[in-house]
């Protein structure tokens, strides 16, 4: 198939951008925020307060200005404990309808809010009261995913077949979890110039990160971490007693599980190492001008570049109908998973991660893959066109990956489209859900993820800055 038919056939094809079906006659809407009283608010920002009232202004569509309101200070009015311990600040986050502090979630939670910390003081302490409970996670237990800000706390994943310590909610490596907390460092201290985060306990932590990518190339051993669970559902355990697939040794950091929690069947998630190679030269930059330690500064870049040749020699693969395009995951022996998942990072998020431009031509032929029927997991329906995933299955869509679809194009009918589709399928609740099904937004997973609901508002507050003039359509 040549790439013009490629492009008819997939979802950027003709009729992509037609409007969604109209949701409205499932339910009515009366525009009233949905967001707590103010004494139930668990943190207040006046300059979020303010930048509402600002962006809100600039939104023609009622109905979108509306969920922005509710959705973009979601993470602060509902999953905040903001505290001080050690003349330090800590701040732990849930992720909404979970009481545990995902160090993906966190990180993705607060990140819009960034470009207001040098506005507000209060919102400052909370953003480093985030990068130090992260720091405090990483040090209990690198391999984790989840925590908990009550050590006593008994998790319901006690008995994974696992080294589960006191703290832990759960233990699924995933790569992306640490790349994360060093994306939210790097991205904090860039923003408002403040380096007085990177203590000595966080450059501990950041060291072990290194120390536990470099363990999980597993170049010498499979390395101290395995993972098994016998609740029965597949994507919840790993192959080989734990410790996945075999893999050709190539350099690649092994993840053992997605960011969507899932299993991974290849252990190189090439999505994830593109995080990882982004985020360890970031680091690097810190530890050269921050730390003055260029001896582990030369380690974080090195690794980087180890990793990213891998990715460039090894997960470039031809698809046939979509041409040369990256790979999901890929073992080193040539085996490899053509599909994308919504959850971030994904194969569509390559250039909001910083590793590729939109222009890049093997991305281009990824993104056209991943919005394409030829993504298994890519579906249409009457009210949505987008990517889902396997853990929540056939037919549904996560509107994680519509909003990154519009994060990561110039193109104005398309991001319209995104913001249509999103419109249509929040099921009157004024938020943004996990997943709904293609022909029925009122059947929706998770009426409280904060993730979702703050990636929204960075999406919104994104189109603020840099095309205005969408927010002044009515859709």
């Amino acid at each position: 198939m040549n790439r013009r038919s490629f492009i008819k056939k997939s979802g950027l094809g003709l009729g992509f951008f037609a409007l969604p079906t109209s949701a409205k006659f499932l339910y009515t809407i009366d525009y009233i925020s949905k967001r707590p009283n103010i004494n139930q608010r668990k943190f207040t920002s006046q300059a979020v307060e303010n930048t509402i009232k600002t962006v809100k202004k600039s939104i023609a569509d009622e109905e979108l200005a509306w969920m922005f309101e509710n959705c973009f200070p979601n993470t602060l009015d509902t999953t905040v404990k903001f505290y001080q311990k050690n003349n330090k600040f800590y701040t732990y986050v849930i992720t909404g309808d979970i009481d545990a502090m995902w160090l993906r979630d966190s990180s993705a939670q607060v990140f819009p809010y960034l470009s207001l910390a040098n506005e507000d003081k209060k919102l400052k302490d909370l953003l480093k009261g985030v990068i130090n409970k992260q720091v405090e996670c990483v040090l209990l237990d690198p391999y984790a995913n989840a925590f908990f800000d009550d050590s006593s706390k008994i998790s319901e994943w006690k008995n994974d077949s696992t080294q589960m310590k006191p703290g832990v909610h759960e233990r699924k490596w995933e790569v992306d979890s640490l790349c994360y907390v060093m994306r939210l460092s790097y991205h904090y201290w860039k923003t408002t110039g403040d380096s007085s985060v990177f203590d000595a306990e966080w450059k501990k932590s950041m060291l072990l990160i290194l120390q536990t990518f470099k363990e999980q190339q597993r170049k010498n051993s499979k390395g101290p971490y395995w993972f098994q669970r016998s609740n029965g559902n597949a994507l919840d355990t790993q192959f080989e007693g734990g410790f996945g697939n075999p893999t050709k040794k190539i350099g690649l950091i092994h993840s053992m599980f997605r960011p969507s929690d899932d299993a991974t069947f290849y252990p190189f998630l090439i999505s994830s190492n593109m995080f990882a190679a982004v985020s360890l030269r970031q680091i690097a930059e810190i530890f050269s001008m921050i730390l003055k330690d260029e001896t582990s500064s030369i380690q974080f870049k090195d690794l980087a570049k180890e990793v990213d040749e891998a990715i460039q020699k090894y997960a470039i693969l031809n698809h046939p109908e979509a041409g040369k395009i990256y790979a999901l995951e890929i073992d080193g022996f040539g085996n490899a998973l053509f599909m994308d998942d919504a959850n971030v990072p994904n194969l569509l998020s390559i250039p909001y991660l910083g590793y590729a431009s939109k222009e890049d031509e093997v991305y281009e032929n990824t993104r056209r893959f991943s919005l394409s029927h030829a993504n298994p997991w890519f579906s249409s329906g009457k009210f949505a066109k987008g990517i889902g995933g396997p853990h929540i299955g056939e037919h549904k869509i996560w509107p994680l990956g519509l909003i990154m679809q519009a994060l990561t194009t110039d193109d104005e009918e398309e991001i319209i489209s995104c913001l249509k589709m999103l419109k249509a399928t929040h099921a009157g609740t004024g938020f943004i859900h996990e997943s709904f099904d293609v022909d029925n937004p009122k059947d929706f997973t998770r009426s409280w993820f904060s993730w979702a609901n703050t990636l929204f508002g960075e999406l919104i507050l994104h189109l603020y800055k840099t095309k205005p003039e969408i927010l002044k359509r009515k859709f």
